[in-house]
Order: structure tokens, then C-alpha cells, then sequence
């Protein structure tokens, strides 16, 4: 039988984000010391008491703890627990020192003043009108959440995914929940299949259920899509399926016919025709594939806008403007930008791309012609307009994406007015986007790309610049020459070296490698240190770079020793003095901090990758406030999971980006994730400075191993046709 315990909240020692297993402390009466409680324990805050039920566990380390089989939270009953618990964050308009001042004036009738009898806060110093209403407002929504809350940890759901569901649903939340628990999944961000999966279960929908079997289909083939993936074989997502979800082939068949017949999916080639048989496509990526390989071919088609005159004299002429001498590739890259409707420019750091597009944007202005930039992030279109001289917008502004027509405003019926458009660090822009993008062009438009092939692929599903170079159909300037400035280089000239496949020089002579270091460290617990002490001492100290605004750290991957999370809390407590932190799920958020949001949100027009600082915490207003690059956003606390630290990031998510210097861990425990364009990418993220600490095995494998993981798309067939 399981023994109950019951206790306050002290704090929260160590939380997964993926499963929520916490490792926390509890003061329980008439314990002298904290209890260590470990267990699922989803978005609890320090100050809240719990009503705990589990069993004693002694572990060899750790010595003994309370392992949490469930729980529930309590309205505290002393005073101090009352004002931990209204300091945490829980009522806008009551934060830590108007928590204080609450429980000093009313003691234990706190609660059932702000209850019952409101008026009686004005007594407390601070509080008017306009702050009685707001906790008021806050009040009653806490009572409807509660209800809601209740009846979701009856069927273990946390507090926060709580909040969520009700600000979404409102009124409605338990009837929708009640119906069909999948639909959190699709409608509310954190709560994903899985979230929502247990929670049906725990309604009681079998596991071989239609509901659960169509939502499972979804879910599969939206994860296939976050590995990269446009489509999936039919037969081979049915055996993920089945593996995933643990239910028969005849019924995901059924599954998959039934969402297909509602048009969520699509099935081509269901004869077979082809080597991978069927494909099975999500409805928006079958649409968008298609949409980019028909938007291209009509602009393919158009006459070009571009009035005739002396290519030659134009190409003289702009070189004798800029000052410099164009090579024989770059000419070329050039004189096709004037003839051709669509081009692709690529080539690795070093090979003169910003030259080509400076020179080809000054002769189509010359000539009259309306030109527009652009890139995938804020990050890459400021880095455009500062080496051309010419605004360069995200493609999600120059498409004027317009969150309460919930879609861009640029499309086939309010096309670009423009004769040319110039995408920089195309190789970011995924299927979805592109489809956008290219729904927006003009028949007569020039659409000029250019990227870098060899850098890892989108993060969104798709491989579009890569398919457009292998469709054949598009003209493409291979750019592979390094010119005498970047040869100055050793990250230019070592990025190159791993391209090919060949070893870095990673010798010691300093004034050979003065902006590229090789630290050769094994065990992950020293390399952790290492890169504490190059970040905090050693750069900034040597070179003079500011520890948070000029070095990053990249990773291979998100846990480990060196993984992302432990990486931003070593890094985090060493480079971020501020004393006062706010905790969500786990994670500890500071003034100060270096974040990056995770999704992209069009409300606040910040998007998946965008780095900031944090400025300031209001607990009272329960608002978190981030400096993107001059842009001040917002975060209210139920929205904080889509902000994560970044003080160190994955590689794939600092594309786009270019910092001062880059810090790399590279070790053998990432074996998985070793790859020739994941170390490419992060070399060539560096500006001024890398420094790779880890050893020469790891080095050597990642070099090897250039085979690339398959993504299944169609764009190149498409295209052809």
C-alpha cells in the first residue's frame, strides 16, 4: 500500500523537459531535514505544498528518497506557505512582495479575503482599483482553471498543461477533453501526442481505438516530418506505426484510409509505380510540394522583365563601382543572373557570393528594376543588409505574414512587386516556406538563390535547395575558389579541408592558427569545464570578446555531459550572477540570460531560432520580457515553454547565424550525430575565433562519415516533369 507525505516545495534540483522526471526537496513537519522526492512531477513550483503517494526507496548514492507514484498540490495552511505560494506567479497582480505585504496585513485569512471579500486589500500599501481588478480577474480565472484542473489531475494531467487547456477551450475544456483528448495534441503547443495519448488512456480509450489509431497516423507522419521528412512510404509508415502504437496493421490501414478520405493525407502512386511504392504526405506538405514545383515552372516560363542592354559594359562597369575584379566563376554567376529567369549561387565561406550579389544587385538597379532581399532568419537578413548596403527583410516580412488573417498577405493574388528577389542562406528555406515564397512571385520575376549546399538541411521538412540543383532544370554556379583574403583564414581554410574530406591543420603555431583551436580533451566532464573556463576567463581575457554577446557554444546534440542542457545551466550559473531567478519546469530563468525561442510565433513575430536577452521578470504581472535584437517581446509564464536557454545550441538550430566565436564540444559519445556538414556547419558559424575541444577520434569519424540522412521529397521528380 502507498504511503502518503505531504510537505512544501523548497526546490527543484534536476528536471527532464522530455519525460518530467524531477529530483526535488520537501520540507515536511517534523522532519529536521529536506526529503529528497524524485518522480514525474510536471511544471510544480517551489513555494506550492503537495500531497504526495509512493514509497521510500534507498538508492546506493544518493541515500534514501520518496519515489512519487502520484500527487496532487494543497492550499497551504501557514503563513509562510501562503505567501511562497502567491509569490510563485500563480495570481497577476500579486507578486514576492506583494505576497509579503498580504500575509503581514491578513495572516491566515489571506485566501479567503482575496476569496470572499476583496475590497479589503486596499488596506495593504500598493494596491488600488486597477490592481484589485486585475487580481481579481486572475482570481476568478484560477477558480474555472481549478475546476478544470481537477477534474485533469483526476486523469494525471499537470497544472500547467491545465492552464493551457483551459486558455484555449475555456468553459468548453472538459467536454472537449472528455470527447477527444487528441485534438490538445493538434491545437495547443507542449502538449503533444504522447501528453495527450496517457491522458486518453486514462479516460479509458482502448489503445485499438479509430480515434486513437487516426490521431497516432497524424502524429507519426508529423514526427517523420520533423526528422526532414516531405512524405514516408506507405508500407514503411505502417510499420512505424505499429511500433509506435502498439496496434495491428489491419487497423492502421483502416486508420489511414478513413484520414485519407477526409483529405488530412495524401496517397500518390498508389499503384506502386515507383522503387519506395506509395507515398503518404500530411495534406499542407503534398500542397506545398506541389505549389513550389508548379510556382517555379511558371516563373521558368515568364519572360524576364529585364530590358536588354550591354551585359558586357554593365559587368565593366560595376566592377570599376565596387573596385574590385570579378573571377572567371563569378562573371559567369553574374552574366546568368541577367539572362536567366531562376539561378542558384552556391559555394562554402571564402568563394565571394556577397561579391556576385553586390555586383548583380547594382546593375538591376542600374537598370531600373525593382529588387527585394531576403533570408529564412533576422539573424542571416541583417548580415545581408550589412555586406550589401540595401534593406534585406525576413521572408516571413517580405511576405507580410498577418496573424489575424492567420497566413501571409503576399500570395498568388497579391504577388511581390518586384523584377528581382535575392533569397541569402537558401539552403535553411524548407518545403512550407518555400511554397510561400515562390506562391508570391511574379511570371516576369527573377528568383536568384544562394546558399551554401554543403551546410546541413533545413530544419523544416524538405531539401529544397539540393533538390532544386539535382532537378537539372535550374541553372546553377558552382562557387569553389577561395580568394586571397579569406585564405587569411584558418576556419575558412579548415571548413574547406572538412568539406573535402580531409583532416583540419589543427598544429600549434600561432601565427598559423590564430582564429581556429583544437583543445584535445576525452573525459565530457572535463571537456564541461574547459568550456566554463574558455567562455568566462579565457576568450574574453586573451581575444577581448564579450562572454554572452560575441561567443556561442554549439553542440551536436541536447542531453549528456555536453549536451545543450547541461552545457546552458553550467554556463548559466557561471556567466549569470543575477540573484533572483524564475523557475519553470526545471529550468531557471534570470535577468540577463541569453534565450532563444523555439517555435515560431507569428502574434509575437519572433520564430523558431531567434536568439535574445532577457530584461526583465515581472512576477506580479506574470511577464517575462526578451530583447530580441532591439525588438522587446512579452512572455506571459503559462507561454515560457517556448523559450529555451542558449547559452549553448544545437548546431542545426545556429543556422543562419554568424557569431564572433564559436565553441564546439566534439566527442565520441556523440558518435550518431557525427557528420561532414554538421561539423562544416558549426566551422563556418565562426567569424573570428573557433575552438573545438574533444579528441582527434570524434574529429576524424565526423570528416568520414558524409552520408547524409535520407529525406524522403519528391520536389526534384516534380520539377522535371
Amino acid at each position: 500500500m502507498p504511503i502518503e507525505l505531504q510537505g512544501q516545495l523548497e526546490r527543484i534540483t534536476y528536471h527532464n523537459e522530455e519525460n518530467h522526471y524531477t529530483i526535488a526537496r520537501l520540507k515536511v513537519k517534523g522532519q529536521r531535514d529536506l526529503v529528497t522526492i524524485v518522480g514525474c512531477l510536471v511544471s510544480v513550483t517551489p513555494g506550492e505544498v503537495l500531497r504526495l503517494k509512493g514509497d521510500w526507496d534507498s538508492h546506493p548514492k544518493y541515500g534514501e528518497q520518496f519515489k512519487v507514484a502520484s500527487y496532487e498540490t494543497v492550499t497551504p495552511a501557514t503563513v509562510k506557505g501562503i505567501e511562497r505560494y502567491l509569490g510563485s506567479g500563480l495570481i497577476k497582480g500579486i507578486g514576492p512582495v506583494m505576497a509579503k505585504r498580504l500575509v503581514n496585513k491578513f495572516g491566515l485569512e489571506t485566501l479567503e479575503i482575496i476569496e470572499k471579500n476583496l475590497g479589503r486589500l486596499k488596506e495593504v500599501e500598493g494596491i488600488g482599483e486597477k490592481r484589485i481588478d486585475m487580481i481579481s480577474a486572475a482570481w476568478a480565472e484560477q477558480k474555472e482553471v481549478r475546476d478544470v484542473m481537477l477534474f485533469l489531475q483526476g486523469h494525471e494531467v499537470s497544472s500547467a498543461y491545465a492552464a493551457k487547456i483551459y486558455r484555449q477551450y475555456g468553459k468548453e475544456s472538459i467536454r472537449v477533453v472528455k470527447e477527444n483528448p487528441f485534438r490538445l495534441a493538434d491545437d495547443i503547443f507542449g502538449i503533444g501526442f504522447l501528453t495527450a495519448d496517457k491522458i486518453a488512456g486514462n479516460l479509458g480509450i482502448p489503445k485499438d481505438s479509430e480515434l486513437r489509431a487516426e490521431a497516432g497516423i497524424l502524429y507519426v507522419l508529423r514526427k517523420l516530418a520533423d526528422e526532414g521528412h516531405v512524405y514516408y512510404p506507405y508500407e514503411d509508415l505502417i510499420s512505424e506505426a505499429m511500433k509506435i502504437l502498439e496496434i495491428d496493421a489491419v487497423r492502421i490501414t483502416r486508420a489511414i484510409g478513413k484520414i485519407a478520405s477526409e483529405k488530412r493525407i495524401v496517397i500518390e502512386d498508389k499503384a506502386n509505380s515507383r522503387p519506395d511504392g506509395a507515398a503518404v504526405y500530411l495534406s499542407e506538405y503534398y500542397a506545398a510540394e506541389v505549389g513550389v514545383a508548379v510556382s517555379l515552372r511558371a516563373v521558368l516560363a515568364g519572360a524576364k522583365s529585364l530590358i536588354s542592354f550591354d551585359r558586357d559594359s554593365a559587368i565593366k562597369g560595376v566592377q570599376e563601382e565596387l573596385k574590385i575584379t570579378l573571377a572567371e566563376k563569378q562573371v559567369q554567376a553574374v552574366r546568368e543572373s541577367l539572362d536567366k529567369k531562376v539561378m542558384v549561387i552556391t559555394g562554402g565561406p571564402g568563394t565571394g557570393k556577397t561579391t556576385i550579389i553586390n555586383a548583380i544587385i547594382r546593375i538591376y538597379r542600374r537598370a531600373g528594376q525593382r529588387v527585394l532581399l531576403a533570408a529564412p532568419t533576422g539573424r542571416a537578413a541583417r548580415r545581408m543588409s550589412e555586406a550589401t548596403g540595401f534593406e534585406a527583410r525576413t521572408i516571413h516580412r517580405l511576405l507580410e505574414f498577418s496573424p489575424r488573417d492567420n497566413g501571409f498577405k503576399k500570395n498568388e493574388q497579391d504577388r511581390l512587386d518586384a523584377d528581382l528577389i535575392i533569397i541569402d542562406e537558401a539552403s535553411m528555406v524548407d518545403t512550407i516556406l518555400m511554397h510561400h515564397l515562390s506562391r508570391a512571385l511574379r511570371p516576369e520575376t527573377t528568383l536568384i538563390l544562394v546558399g551554401d549546399i554543403d551546410q546541413l538541411p533545413s530544419v523544416g521538412a524538405g531539401n529544397v535547395l539540393k533538390d532544386i540543383i539535382d532537378s537539372g532544370r535550374i541553372p546553377t554556379v558552382r562557387l569553389n575558389e577561395i580568394f586571397r583574403q579569406a585564405k587569411e583564414s584558418m576556419i575558412i581554410i579548415n571548413a574547406h579541408r572538412i568539406n573535402s574530406g580531409e583532416f583540419p591543420y589543427i598544429t600549434t603555431g600561432k601565427e598559423k592558427l590564430q582564429d581556429f583551436y583544437f583543445v584535445e580533451l576525452e573525459e565530457p566532464e572535463k571537456v564541461l569545464e574547459m568550456i566554463v573556463h574558455m567562455c568566462r576567463d579565457r576568450i574574453p581575457g586573451r581575444f577581448g570578446f564579450h562572454p554572452l554577446d560575441d561567443i556561442q557554444v554549439l553542440t551536436p546534440m541536447h542531453r549528456g555531459v555536453v549536451g545543450a542542457s547541461s552545457l546552458n545551466t553550467a554556463l548559466q550559473k557561471e556567466l549569470n550572477g543575477s540573484p533572483e531567478g524564475l523557475q519553470r519546469g526545471g529550468r531557471t530563468f534570470k535577468a540577463g540570460d541569453k534565450v532563444m525561442q523555439i517555435r515560431n510565433n507569428y502574434d509575437k513575430d519572433v520564430y523558431n531560432g531567434d536568439i535574445g536577452r532577457i530584461v526583465s521578470i515581472d512576477k506580479e504581472a506574470q511577464e517575462l520580457t526578451v530583447n530580441f535584437d532591439g525588438k522587446r517581446v512579452d512572455y506571459d509564464f503559462a507561454d515560457l515553454d517556448e523559450l529555451v536557454l542558449a547559452y549553448a545550441v544545437s548546431v542545426h538550430k545556429s543556422q543562419g547565424s554568424e557569431y564572433p566565436v564559436v565553441v564546439m564540444p566534439l566527442l565520441t559519445q556523440h558518435y550518431l550525430l557525427l557528420q561532414r556538414n554538421l561539423l562544416y556547419t558549426a566551422l563556418t558559424r565562426g567569424k573570428k575565433l573557433v575552438v573545438i575541444i574533444g579528441t582527434k577520434k570524434a574529429l576524424g569519424i565526423a570528416i568520414r562519415n558524409n552520408n547524409q540522412q535520407l529525406r524522403y521529397t519528391r520536389l526534384k521528380e516534380r520539377l522535371q516533369k
